[in-house]
This record gives structure tokens, sequence and C-alpha cells, in this order.
């Protein structure tokens, strides 16, 4: 049955109240968001955010240690770090691992990082830039586009491959997407940042895990079985029935209730 905005506006009220509930500077300390929010600097804030973002699966307190730990690591200038390292610099994060991303994987993401900065001031055109059409498929163009320009460079390892997500492998591209939130939703409330304007919040798609999903397949607003890309268009399209202008904002429901509250 499809999910009808017109006769869930009990369920509206929740949510948004969720929302209200979560997206408030109180929720930064304990969440990966906190790793990006400890620099002023675009482009630290982008780069830390993309670590944490991609740090972001299992226990959230390991996560922003390890986050933490590799910012130490890059003497907590990333931006700096990247674009200026040395090879001897690089000597002190080989020892560095969290779950399966290990220093092979962090050495091509620190290259990768140095090349585009090298000729860019943003990693948002890494992603998106500011000629591109706003459709229903920007963000899953993007996030294939990321994709494969992220791998374009020569040396880039096989086994690094696991760690970037894309719609053009069905991945429900979770981290990602939470990612770009963090990028490009904003308002007064001061949890997402805001410093990418290529596109508007209205294109985000929500990140959905098994968590997300449970939560959102309990107020029927995912029928899907697996947690892919399907799955988080379609829940993503239902909670545009709710505020088509910033359907990701549910995400600080979804995950509040699902993570936080164990719902």
């Amino acid at each position: 049955m499809e999910f009808n905005a017109s006769i869930d506006k009990g369920l509206k009220k929740f949510l948004d109240k969720k929302v209200d509930e979560y997206n408030q500077p109180a929720f930064i300390v304990n969440d990966p968001i906190s790793i990006p929010h400890r620099f002023h600097k675009k482009q630290d804030i982008e780069i830390a955010g993309f670590f944490a973002a991609i740090f972001s699966w299992g226990n959230r307190t390991t996560i922003i240690n390890k986050s933490k730990e590799l910012l130490h690591l890059m003497d907590n200038a990333p931006y700096q770090f990247c674009r200026q390292h040395e090879s001897a610099d690089l000597k002190k994060l080989l020892e560095f691992k969290h779950r399966t991303f290990n220093t092979t994987d962090l050495l091509y993401f620190i290259s990768f990082l140095k090349h585009h900065y090298t000729s860019n001031r943003s990693l948002e055109s890494a992603f998106f830039n500011s000629t591109i059409e706003q459709s229903n498929q920007v963000v899953e163009n993007g996030l294939n586009h990321f994709y494969n320009y992220f791998f374009s460079l020569a040396d880039a390892p096989k086994r690094t491959y696991k760690h970037i997500a894309s719609p053009q492998k069905n991945s429900s591209c979770k981290r990602l997407n939470m990612y770009l939130r963090w990028m490009i939703r904003k308002d007064d409330n001061g949890v997402d940042f805001g410093l990418w304007k290529s596109i508007s919040p209205a294109a985000l798609i929500c990140p959905v895990d098994v968590h997300v999903a449970r939560v959102a397949k309990h107020f029927k607003l995912l029928e899907r079985r697996q947690v892919d890309w399907q799955a988080a268009l379609e829940l993503t399209n239902n909670l545009r029935k709710l505020d088509s202008h910033d359907p990701a904002k549910y995400d600080f429901a979804l995950f509040g209730l699902g993570v936080i509250e164990k719902f």
C-alpha cells in the first residue's frame, strides 16, 4: 500500500516533534558530526566530515575516537596536511586502522584529497558543480560521479573500492548521504553546516541503514525488504510527502528513534 501523507498528519506531527528534539546542538556531542564541528575553515570541515562519515559504522564512540586519532596524526589541520604533506609525514599514519579501513586505504584517500584540492577550493565540486541540472536524480548522479572520480587515479587500490558506496552498485549510500546532509542542509539549529550551495536540500536522499529502515517500516514509510538504493529512494519519496523542501531532516527523527531510543 502506498504511503498517503494526507491521512498521516499525526505521523507528521510526531516526526516533526522528534526532529525538533534531536536537531539541537546537544545532539552534536555524541554524534560523528562532532568531528567536523571541531573546525572553522571550510576545507577542514569538509575533510574531517568526510573521514568521520566514512568511518561511521558500528559504535558511535569508537567512530568519534578513531576520527580524533586520525586528525591528531594530521596535526589537527587536515586541509594543510592533505595539501602540503611530504613523504616523511605519511610515516606516522602507517599504524592507523579502523575496522576494515587500513593504511592502504588511508594513503589513497589522502592522495585523492591532495589531487582534488590542488585544483579545487571545495570538495563540493567532486560531487556537484554550479551548472548541474536540478533533477530528481541529482544526488544519484552526483554520488556516481564521485565514485568514478574518486577512483580515477592510476594507483587506486582494489581493496579501497569497498569504502566508497555508489547507487550504481545499488548501495543505500548511507554514509555518503549522511555526509551530504551535513554539508548541504542548513537551518537555525546549528547541527548541519549548509556549506554547499550547488543543490537544494529538497534533493537530498535520507540516509538509511538497518536501524532507520526498521523504524521507517514500522511507520509504513518503507516497504522494500532490502536496505539498498531503491529503499533509500522509496523512503525519501515518502518523506517528501511530509516535507517536500527538506525531507532529509527526518533523518534526525528516524535515527533518534532507532538508535538512541531503540524504538
